[in-house]
């Protein structure tokens, strides 16, 4: 290729450059949604009328289907002409629904993505068949294997490709062998074309001179030739309204195109290409901006807890146990996760008001998956007697679990299931049965009244009430649920012409909170109902002063505030817990400690609180006083000397029959530009860790690979859990950790304060990520609390005990209170569907097409068998999109499927 009077002259053997006019759409990110969608309207409509007006025109959206629903809501009127261009295949649209963080969300919300943006796209014509994830903070393991199953061939990724990685093409392979071609975007990721149809002024035009430089840096990456892929656009910019005709001034060798049309002709073997395994995370060839991970917390718990709801307890329910129909509620649900997990969302990278935003999304979809609980369970426990309680397990293998129960009782209780077997119990909470009472002129009778809403009072349900004119006395009694008629006119006709003072009571029945450790089968149910307890109930946990015993594990809280756990087979770990407190001058995107730091570390004073004391449950708070800074020193780039005074206190407990200790760490913020981190200090040296994630536990190493403009710090996301050196720490949701001090320790955030969405000077990031816009918010002031569990193991590397303690940690049982006739029979406990195998994982279940279809991965490094079980007469194979594959035998009930490593397997069930 050369430059020829003022044009750019094909050579012998030059390559073609196809143009993929784009945009890059942040939906949400330093503004808040409804304001970039003003900008998307606007451009959207140019772009669409001259297409419309120039076939010569081609355009990719970025490979998310939210802009073109976004845009269609409020350009309802345009949805045809947006069909026909992508039906022509000038106008590429999917396949993703949204551009994900795929760090941040579980690998069932990836999946989901994928499947809406599949199908919406279909609805306008046809999705784009390539895996676009253009500026994801880096890529999870499995990511080539969900592409492929969904019938997906090319990938195309910038950020996170590592250094060995020398040509625009390479194999990206998954954990189960599965590898796709990927198409690496070098030379400035997707915009690597998007200042060459710029114009300087009058002079000679600049582009025949840019686009011969734009062939030889390119070049350079394509030894074995090819078109060259030119991608011409920017985040929320519109292509030069002239740009076809500024193409075709070029001269030969340009051609527009989309993302599609340039991979139309590329095919997707990966013989011959270098191969690369796993997630990519190196910051070798560009930013990863892994502080995302630790930045506004409070927006990871509502994710994980939310996700968790929906995937692991409103879908199962619905599937095995609801007599209606709730996909609509369930659909609304994931489509709020889904638009949660956007890059520039569940990060918490952009400004306050976008995190508030996000924020109430995440709430939203917690909120419907709670409601369909509801519904099921309800319609459930409808037939219970009031005072029973129904019992959920949402879990693929048989259970038992504390749950927490208000029963009605008096004097010590017990509790058995429908069959008869006694349930063991430990009292929490005795419940006062007089709640008020109280003298009062009959003249405020009828105000006294208005208390009484429907039937409630004192939160209460009224079961009965009696005047004595003759004491002046009002009596009402309350109890949890009531089944007895109640008007609340019969009371006012009973005070008629009332005088004198009144004493008004309200009475509870006796009434206990208790634990009960209650077996439940796999995905199924259980009855439990009060009767006279007829011995003190017995269980395995004990406490004495500053020591926890379950039998399986002691836990002792030593001076320092550090536990120190004994494994019944005698492993002993020490420093657990330990509370350190640093600076921090980053950003929402990197953490950036001051020059001179100030580590706080050791506490002030250590004082130890007994909570519970068993027999099935026994807990001690660890309260810890410290003084940390107040603020960042950015121009002594330090802290500052002011401090405050903060109490954090954490919670340990063990519970019955777990051989894991829990925790939970509680303090208030009023600190500003710092990190908190709880340390673990490790059995043995670790030479790597074990973090469960996306359908995958990725093994990694002690530090990260650098060379762009960004300090390659070595702090991970964790999922399920995170293990290393014979430490398993079982997490609430995706949480940063680190292994530090040479392998030694293992440090976990729980906060991170910082004051802005981007610093265009951090220590840790040679270039502004975004806007420096204060983010005060960032700073996450005000209460926080951090759930997580110890769990110390033998072994290289953690092996199914921690796959099964991380499922039981993640998911309690679910309860309902029984609201039926309190003569009503309690039934015995009912199966829903077993799913057994050593690694093998449950990811989902839920109704579809009539089917009961369940998702699930080899978390295991060597093959498998899963085995199913339940009420089941069909079985069927099905790809990640849900279409057929290969029937299943199905034998008495029983179905079995083996599975490579890391294999995800989606499995139809048609219950009988």
């Amino acid at each position: 290729m050369r430059v020829e009077n003022g044009r750019v002259e094909n050579t012998a053997g030059s390559p073609e450059i196809v143009v993929v006019p784009h945009t890059h759409w942040d939906r949400e990110w330093y503004l808040p949604f409804q304001r970039f969608r003003l900008r998307l309207v606007s451009l959207l409509d140019g772009v669409i009328d001259r297409m419309e007006a120039d076939p010569r025109w081609h355009f990719t959206l970025d490979g998310q289907m939210a802009a073109v629903d976004d845009y269609l809501e409020i350009r309802p009127e345009r949805r045809e002409r947006v069909a026909a261009l992508v039906r022509e295949g000038r106008l590429a649209v999917g396949p993703w629904q949204i551009l994900h963080d795929e760090f941040l969300c579980s690998g069932e919300n990836i999946v989901r993505n994928l499947e809406l943006g599949m199908r919406r796209a279909g609805e306008m014509g046809a999705a784009m068949m390539v895996g676009y994830l253009p500026d994801q903070f880096g890529h999870c393991a499995q990511t080539p294997q969900i592409l492929k199953f969904a019938g997906i061939e090319h990938a195309c990724v910038w950020r996170g490709v590592p250094d060995r990685v020398r040509a625009s093409a390479f194999a990206w392979e998954a954990p189960d062998g599965t590898a796709i071609r990927t198409q690496y975007l070098p030379e400035g990721g997707y915009g690597n074309a998007a200042s060459m149809f710029e114009e300087v002024g009058d002079g000679p035009s600049p582009l025949p001179a840019r686009v011969a430089g734009f062939a030889e840096a390119m070049g350079r990456w394509s030894p074995h030739g090819g078109p060259l892929l030119a991608m011409y656009g920017a985040d929320h910019t519109a292509p030069a309204a002239d740009l076809a005709d500024r193409v075709a001034a070029a001269g030969l060798g340009m051609r527009l195109d989309t993302l599609a049309g340039y991979f139309a002709g590329t095919t997707p073997s990966v013989d011959g290409l270098p191969h690369v395994r796993g997630e990519l995370r190196s910051h070798a060839r560009a930013n990863i901006l892994p502080g995302v991970i630790s930045a506004r917390v409070r927006l990871k718990q509502l994710m994980g807890r939310a996700e968790r709801l929906v995937e692991r307890y409103a879908e199962p329910l619905a599937a095995l146990w609801h007599a209606g129909d709730a996909r609509t509620f369930l659909d609304l649900a994931w489509r709020r996760l889904i638009e949660a997990s956007c890059h520039d969302s569940v990060t918490g990278c952009g400004s306050d008001e976008t995190a508030e935003q996000v924020a109430a999304h995440m709430a939203e979809a917690e909120q419907l998956g709670r409601a369909v609980c509801d519904l099921v369970t309800a319609e459930r426990a409808g037939s219970l007697p009031i005072g029973a309680h129904l019992v959920f397990n949402p879990s693929p293998a048989p259970r038992a679990g504390l749950v927490t129960l208000d029963i009605p009782c008096e004097g010590e209780p017990g509790l058995v299931t429908g069959d008869g077997r006694p349930v063991p119990v430990q009292t929490l909470d005795v419940a006062p049965t007089v709640l008020d009472d109280a003298v009062h002129p009959a003249s405020e009778l009828p105000i006294l009244l208005e208390r009484v809403y429907g039937r409630v009072l004192f939160g209460q349900e009224i079961r009965g009430w009696s005047v004595s004119r003759e004491e002046r006395t009002l009596t009402f009694h309350v109890t949890s649920r009531a089944d007895v008629p109640f008007d609340l006119g019969d009371v006012r006709e009973a005070l008629r012409d009332a005088e004198g003072e009144w004493r008004v009571r309200i009475l509870a029945d006796p009434r206990r909170t208790v634990a009960a450790l209650v077996e439940v089968p796999p995905l199924g149910l259980t009855a439990v109902r009060p009767v006279p307890a007829a011995r003190a109930a017995e269980g395995p946990v004990t406490v004495d002063g500053n020591v926890l015993d379950n039998g399986l594990l002691r836990a002792e809280a030593h001076a320092d505030g550090t536990l120190g756990l004994r494994t019944a087979s005698g492993q002993v770990v020490e420093g657990v817990g330990r509370i350190v407190d640093g600076g921090d001058l980053g950003d929402s995107y990197n953490y950036a400690p001051p020059a001179h730091d100030r580590i706080v570390g050791d506490p002030l004073t250590v004082e130890v609180r007994p909570v519970s004391d068993g027999p099935l449950v026994a807990a001690f708070d660890v309260v810890r006083t410290y003084r940390w800074p107040v603020s960042g020193d950015l121009p002594g780039d330090t802290r500052s000397e002011a401090e405050d005074g903060v109490t954090v206190t954490t919670r340990a407990e063990l519970r019955a029959g777990e051989p894991f200790l829990r925790l939970r760490v509680t303090f208030d913020n009023r600190c500003d530009d710092h990190r908190v981190r709880m340390h673990l200090s490790l059995p043995r040296r670790a030479d790597a860790s074990f973090a469960e994630g996306q359908f995958a536990i990725t093994e990694r190493g002690l530090t990260a690979e650098g060379g762009f403009g960004e300090r390659p710090v070595p702090t991970y996301p964790a999922a399920g859990f995170v293990a290393a050196g014979g430490i398993a720490v079982l997490l609430e949701h995706v949480t940063e950790y680190e292994v530090t001090g040479t392998g030694r320790e293992m440090a976990l955030t729980l906060l991170r304060a910082v004051g802005y969405l981007s610093r265009d000077r951090n220590a840790y990031r040679d270039q502004p990520a975004g806007p420096q816009l204060p983010t005060p918010a960032a700073q996450c002031r005000g209460e926080r609390t951090v759930g997580m569990a110890v769990l110390p193991y033998e072994g290289a590397r953690p092996g199914t005990e921690v796959l099964r303690a991380a499922e039981a940690y993640r998911h309690d049982l679910l309860t309902a209170a029984g609201y039926g006739h309190a003569s009503a029979p309690v039934p015995e406990s009912r199966e829903g569907v077993a799913i057994s195998g050593d690694g093998v994982v449950m990811t989902s279940l839920r109704s579809r097409d009539g089917w009961a279809e369940t998702r699930m991965v080899a978390q295991c490094a060597e093959p498998t068998t899963a085995v199913l079980r339940g009420d089941f007469t069909e079985a069927l194979r099905v790809d990640l999109l849900g279409r057929p594959g290969i029937p299943l035998d199905v034998h008495g009930g029983t179905v079995t499927l083996a599975l490579r490593p890391w294999e995800i397997a989606t499995v139809r069930l048609r219950m009988d």
